[in-house]
């Protein structure tokens, strides 16, 4: 990670260095903290924030799923991350806002602790890598199962969640593999650790609901209108294991991974073996759209000068 100058802490820039926080912060020991991963494109108009609105609107309903105050409202918080990238002086940027409970009582109920907020912003390239866009990864299905609603909120982007998706991610790396795919308790496919997945099969498109334990993803719903838009039909349905193998092209979505195809599961080739054709269509037509270059989907940008 490449530092940039400053951070946003309640309401002022710090120096990055100088973002600290006290050992005894109720988040660091219980997990009690909201976020959102958000990126912003250079685009022939500057640096534009992709569906900001929708990412700090989602950040608001997180907290409130946890019982969390509000400390800042949507328009604030855009504002707050325009300043940011202004100041930072960056064209394109992997964007971090995170609302924690701060240092105060110990103990699991937060009570009066203070109320957080962070935002940082640095330049970050493809989570998956560059060539992973282009040709593809290879994942496994993990041992850990994807938690639902009788466990924790999934649909709350919490930093305790994040935890299962650790443990996740760590063993497929741990058994040479790029990325996980999760299942749920019931034994059909949730999501990746941090991503959505689409499954296409005779030019249709599938994803899992959202009562499988996906997250709500803003990144999934700008692929799935993509599609549409292009003429595929999308479906949100629950899916097993065994279609995975027998697809005909899988891909990811989601703020980090952007739209990143999957070509093999658990040793099993999936299609031939690339990024298919459906999928480079999506893909293409997804980062004209955030870098500004294709004027349908401009109401999705938010610029620094707007």
């Amino acid at each position: 990670m490449k530092p940039s100058p400053y951070i946003w802490k309640n309401g002022a820039l710090i120096p990055w260095e100088q973002a600290t926080t006290h050992v005894l912060t109720h988040a660091l020991h219980y997990g009690t903290a909201v976020f959102e991963g958000i990126r912003a494109y250079e685009t022939p108009k500057g640096p534009a924030i992709f569906r900001a609105k929708d990412h700090y609107q989602r950040l608001v309903d997180s907290a409130k799923i946890y019982l969390m105050a509000q400390p800042y409202g949507v328009d604030e918080m855009i504002e707050a991350t325009r300043h940011l990238i202004r100041e930072n002086q960056l064209k394109s940027c992997y964007i971090r806002p995170l609302w924690y409970y701060g240092y105060g009582a110990m103990g699991l109920n937060p009570g009066t602790n203070p109320i957080d907020t962070i935002i940082a912003a640095w330049e970050w390239g493809s989570y998956l890598g560059e060539e992973g866009l282009e040709k593809g990864i290879r994942v496994k299905v993990s041992s850990w199962c994807r938690f639902d609603s009788r466990v924790m909120p999934p649909l709350a982007k919490s930093s305790a969640n994040y935890l299962n998706s650790a443990l996740a991610k760590t063993e497929a790396l741990s058994c040479g593999y790029d990325e996980a795919i999760m299942l749920n308790l019931n034994g059909t496919i949730s999501e990746g650790p941090g991503e959505n997945i689409f499954v296409i099969k005779n030019g249709e498109i599938f994803t899992p609901p959202t009562s499988d334990g996906a997250l709500m993803g803003i990144t999934a719903q700008s692929a799935a209108q993509i599609a549409q838009d292009l003429g595929y039909k999308v479906t949100a349905k629950t899916i097993t294991r065994d279609e995975l193998f027998i697809a005909d092209e899988l891909f990811f979505t989601g703020t980090a991974a952007e739209i990143t195809p999957i070509r093999e599961i658990d040793n099993r080739i999936i299609g031939s073996g690339k990024r298919g054709p459906i999928t480079e269509k999506i893909q293409k037509t997804f980062f004209d759209a955030v870098k500004g270059q294709n004027a349908k989907y401009d109401s999705w940008l938010t610029y620094l000068c707007e």
